[in-house]
């Protein structure tokens, strides 16, 4: 759960940010031109009810009204049933008003459809209300209740692109200033990237992970069993050669060479059971890496082994959003061995990412009382402190977590996660300068690092709204690094808010192919999603992104 790789921005964040100069999060339009045919089948026992008439006063003045005067006091008479309670009585009086009215009364004649659909919907027909909706909306593209009615309908009856559309329409003409409707889209587009990533998650080919990524996701454990494990020279079997080709960074070998070990009942099954685990985990597949830490925790291995194995477990879960599993294994992992500081710096990084700091803050401060020579916990423990106390907004504590950053550089001066840490928090105070210069710093001691790079291009926006510069800098990250999905993400989000909305659909793409989880994938969905409505949008309504 090293965090060198990630943003630290929320992941979801529905930033309408139309004329804004900036957004580094999703600037958020999501619209398609989708309007279906109207369907061809009425409900009998409705359309048996078009002949109710006003009473003998008014049928006698028909000759002199106008026809849009008789339409009008026909919708009157509609609204008033309405909101009595009277829907199939509503719903009459509106065909009459519908038949009544002149065709080119185009905005009268779009009204009496939605509010018809209106009656519809409190009958829960949710077809009659789409395509109600969808007349109005013929008659009148621009129609804001019809567009956030029809996003309810299609939400109930499952078509959620067509209820994200609808309610991201509603956004735009509403200028984003409707709080409900925010709301909404955000849950309907949660729901539709989780959708589309299930989906994806069926078909998808594993990926290796990059060396970079491997080899700090093994430096977040103090305590790593198989890295610490050392083997006789002469050593032979399938473990030793996994152990072989994890230090030669020969990462594609290292599942075969586990089962190797494995099959031959080896004397080292249980920790080739959990380096197999490991990178089955790496590499997104979850239900082989649960099936063989499982097999690892139920098992007689030593106590580091296993305590190893329930932490990548409880990471696992919390990656499958099943926290209350999670902490289980933890609890387990404590009863164990309750010294291992990997334990508590690992909790401490799920309490974070559920935003518990009180807890978070313990936890921390808990790995680095038992293993206070460990920069990553120690670093972390700094964030987490910061975290908290701008929660709190207490200064005296800012300013007392300021120098616990730097006594940490001093500390460590070869560890580039305190850099990292210390400059995006330095990004949040908006010390723009001092944030890029330890930047600059972290790539020296880990030059290797692609996401630095992405760090930088944030600061250029964050600082100087320099989109050029931004994007040279991420670009020169997926140089170094074809597998950093956070260059692809950021790059794509960017690329959204220049208005190169073609650019940033196959740069959200590359990221998904990258992704390993269904949460992680799930996120980049929507923003692929967004990207791509938005591009409808622009077509349809002729509106201009383009940051210039």
């Amino acid at each position: 759960m090293a965090s060198t790789g990630s943003t630290p921005f929320p992941k979801w964040q529905l930033a309408i940010l139309l004329g804004a100069p900036l957004a580094i999060g999703l600037g958020y339009l999501y619209l398609r031109n989708r309007l279906e045919d109207p369907e061809k089948k009425k409900v009998a026992d409705l359309k048996a009810k078009t002949t109710i008439s006003l009473d003998n006063e008014e049928n006698n003045a028909k000759a002199a009204e106008s026809a849009i005067d008789r339409a009008m006091k026909l919708k009157g008479a509609g609204n008033r049933a309405f909101h009595a309670g009277e829907f199939d009585k509503a719903i009459a009086l509106y065909n009459e008003a519908i038949e009544a009215c002149p065709p080119d009364h185009t905005v009268d004649l779009a009204t009496f459809y939605q509010n018809r659909s209106a009656c519809y919907e409190k009958r829960e027909m949710w077809e009659q209300v789409k395509e109600d909706c969808t007349f109005a909306l013929k008659l009148n593209e621009k129609y804001v209740k019809a567009f956030l009615r029809r996003s309810r309908a299609a939400e109930k009856s499952g078509d959620l692109v067509l209820a994200l559309e609808d309610v991201t329409s509603a956004c735009i003409l509403e200028k984003f200033q409707v709080q409900s409707s925010l709301v909404n889209a955000d849950r309907i587009l949660k729901a539709l990237g989780r959708q589309h990533a299930r989906e994806a998650l069926a078909k998808r080919q594993p990926v290796m992970p990059s060396k970079h990524f491997i080899k700090t996701y093994f430096s977040a454990f103090s305590e790593e069993p198989i890295t610490k494990l050392q083997l006789e020279d002469n050593a032979t079997g399938g473990f030793a050669k996994a152990k072989k080709a994890l230090e030669a960074q020969d990462y594609e070998s290292v599942v075969d060479a586990c089962t190797e070990e494995l099959e031959a009942d080896g004397k080292y099954k249980y920790e080739a059971l959990l380096l197999r685990a490991t990178f089955y985990l790496l590499l997104g597949r979850h239900d082989e890496a649960q099936a063989d830490l499982a097999k690892v925790i139920d098992s007689n291995a030593s106590p580091k082994v296993k305590v190893n194995a329930l932490i990548k477990r409880a990471s696992l879960f919390t990656q499958l959003e099943n926290t209350e599993h999670c902490l289980e294994d933890f609890a387990h992992a404590a009863k164990l061995d309750p010294s291992n500081s990997d334990i508590y710096h690992h909790r401490g990084q799920v309490y974070l990412l559920l935003e518990r700091m009180d807890e978070a803050t313990a936890e921390f401060a808990k790995a680095v009382e038992l293993n206070p020579n460990f920069s990553i916990a120690y670093i972390q423990k700094c964030y987490a402190d910061y975290r908290l106390a701008q929660l709190h907004k207490n200064v005296g504590a800012l300013n007392q977590v300021r120098s616990e950053f730097e006594r940490a550089l001093e500390k460590f001066p070869r560890c580039a996660e305190a850099y990292i840490l210390y400059a995006q928090v330095l990004s949040d105070q908006q010390e723009w300068g001092r944030a890029e210069s330890l930047f600059d710093s972290a790539l020296s001691v880990d030059p290797d690092n692609a996401a630095l790079y992405v760090h930088k291009g944030l600061v250029q926006l964050q600082k100087n709204t320099d989109f050029d510069k931004a994007v040279k800098l991420i670009n020169k990250a997926i140089e170094m690094d074809e597998k950093c999905d956070f260059a692809y993400e950021t790059l794509g989000t960017i690329e959204v808010q220049r208005g190169n909305l073609r650019r940033s659909l196959e740069l959200f793409e590359k990221a998904i192919a990258l992704a390993k989880t269904e949460l992680e994938m799930t996120h980049l969905f929507s923003l692929k999603d967004a990207a791509a409505a938005q591009l409808k949008v622009s077509e349809r309504w002729g509106l201009d992104w383009t940051v210039s």
